[in-house]
């Protein structure tokens, strides 16, 4: 048989784009799940490559944050950390919080870094922001070795919830996995939400119960403060970890606002998806 023929026998997939509801696209995750570990192997290489610390960063980063913020807010400004020690307690909201803008920052400029791989082939583009969440689970499990040396060197018992503390980063990845595609997205449409993000996530993290606690808020705003996604899997984190007190009702509204977020983002990700070839 010539070339020429053996060719024209050789199966032909053509693509045609979807029209109408086509659910969260979530669905076509789990058949491309050996490609999702690909490229969350690739993102965490490429996060350290040619950085002399390496992975000392995911200490380095954690550790001046809260020694900063010890400095000013729990020996200046005194603020009281539900009588834990300032460091400890800042140390806990930080690790948590650092996991999700990390991966949420990430996430946001996946597509566009990928302009080469979105153009040339197809794949599941909502794997690029997922895998980058992925990617800074490292940075967090380095900054968690750390945080039980610190606990040894307050003398502070385990509590059994520690077992928790995994559902409570599950909640963190959830949130800045809806983030993350979310951004994505608008990066995507308009370079000036890349520009912006630093911002956002500076302010977002000073709304947010990270450096103090939620005793330190008027008793008529801390409902609201729950309206934020991060505060509920923030206070979960600690709550486990140090065996804090846990509103559940405000929780449970934290868990509705992050689905909120989560399918946003899905959604608009889904929209703007079917041009990512022409705009990345």
């Amino acid at each position: 048989m010539s070339e020429g023929a053996s060719a024209r026998d050789r199966p032909t997939h053509v693509l045609v784009p979807q029209r109408g509801w086509r659910g969260l696209g979530l669905a076509q995750v789990v058949p491309w799940r050996g490609l999702l570990w690909a490229l969350v192997w690739r993102d965490i290489r490429s996060r350290y490559r040619q950085a002399v610390l390496g992975v000392l960063w995911a200490v380095i980063r954690p550790v001046v944050t809260t020694a900063l913020f010890t400095v000013v807010l729990g020996q200046l400004a005194r603020v009281e950390a539900d009588g834990w020690p300032y460091a400890l307690y800042a140390f806990t909201g930080v690790l948590a919080w650092g996991f999700f803008a990390s991966a949420a920052q990430a996430a946001s400029t996946s597509v566009l870094g990928a302009g080469g791989l979105v153009t040339k082939v197809w794949i599941p583009r909502v794997l690029l922001p997922l895998a980058s969440v992925g990617a800074a689970t490292l940075d967090f499990l380095v900054g968690a070795a750390l945080l039980g040396g610190l606990l040894a060197w307050h003398g502070v018992w385990v509590p059994w919830t520690l077992v928790l503390a995994p559902l409570a980063m599950l909640w963190v990845a959830l949130v800045a996995c809806g983030v993350g595609v979310l951004l994505s997205a608008l990066v995507t449409l308009w370079r000036d939400v890349g520009h912006a993000m630093a911002f956002l996530l500076q302010a977002w993290m000073l709304v947010t119960p990270v450096l103090y606690p939620l005793s330190l808020l008027p008793p008529a705003w801390r409902p609201l403060a729950f309206l934020n996604p991060m505060t509920g899997p923030v206070e979960a984190f600690r709550a486990a970890v140090l065996g804090t007190a846990l509103p559940l009702g405000g929780c449970l509204a934290c868990a509705g606002a992050g689905l909120v977020v989560l399918v946003a983002g899905l959604v608009a990700f889904q929209h703007v998806e079917r041009r990512f070839a022409d705009l990345a």
